[in-house]
């Protein structure tokens, strides 16, 4: 298993994110690139200390940006979408 620090990376909080959180109790981190659904599970029970019903990822494709003349493009990355179990919450989340 990679190091925990390697699989999750950083929680996604935006509008979409906090209303499936609100709803449905998912949670969403960038997560590196090479981890599967398996390491994920792990990570989040283990660091967060809560329990885990789902894993669904997505690799998101970077965006071509513009600055003048040239062209540069964002690296590629993944996202994962965490179903906890009823009753389960993250504290950091409950705030936003």
């Amino acid at each position: 298993m990679a190091d925990l620090r390697q699989v999750l990376k950083r929680p996604v909080i935006t509008e979409k994110t906090t209303l499936m959180r609100e709803a449905n109790n998912v949670v969403s981190f960038v997560v590196g690139k090479n981890v599967n659904k398996v390491e994920i599970k792990k990570a989040v029970e283990e660091i967060l200390k809560v329990s885990v019903e789902g894993v669904r990822t997505i690799n998101v494709a970077g965006k071509v940006k513009r600055t003048g003349q040239k062209f540069g493009k964002r690296s590629n990355w993944k996202k994962a979408y965490v179903t906890l179990k009823d009753g389960d919450s993250i504290e950091v989340f409950e705030g936003v």
